[in-house]
């Protein structure tokens, strides 16, 4: 798509630290990273959020992002990964794109970004639960 940086990236036209370049994704380094080695996973084709993504392309997208995880660890010798998505809200880019950040203990990352709340009863818990589950259908 005209004018989206992450299809310029997969396009070649846009330079990238890239990670790897296959099939189902492109991988390379955020240009703003939560920390060293957080690596952005995108699909080749232009879509912009998760359930714009086809059925079919799903396990070979989500196969790569899981290598990508394990090479962040094995590679940088992390204690883990935090691995996210945004759809919409706080989407700096309108391209899906995952975030695989490095994790180890100690690395001041305290609930990522976002305040926590709590349900005021198992009933308040319940009808939520219900809600979503009623979506699914």
């Amino acid at each position: 798509m005209s004018g989206c940086v992450f299809c310029g990236i997969v396009a070649g036209e846009v330079p990238a630290f890239r990670v790897t370049d296959e099939p189902d994704g492109v991988a390379f380094l955020d240009t703003r990273p939560v920390f060293k080695g957080h690596v952005l996973v995108v699909p080749r084709t232009h879509l912009v959020t998760l359930p714009d993504l086809p059925g079919d392309a799903l396990p070979g997208y989500f196969r790569l992002v899981q290598r990508i995880a394990v090479a962040v660890e094995t590679g940088l010798d992390a204690g883990g990964t935090f691995v996210a998505m945004n759809n919409r809200v706080s989407q700096s880019v309108p391209h899906l794109h995952t975030h695989v950040v490095p994790r180890t203990r100690g690395d001041g990352l305290r609930g990522f970004f976002w305040p926590r709340t709590r349900y005021a009863d198992d009933a308040e818990a319940a009808d939520f639960a219900g809600r979503i589950s009623a979506a699914l259908a």
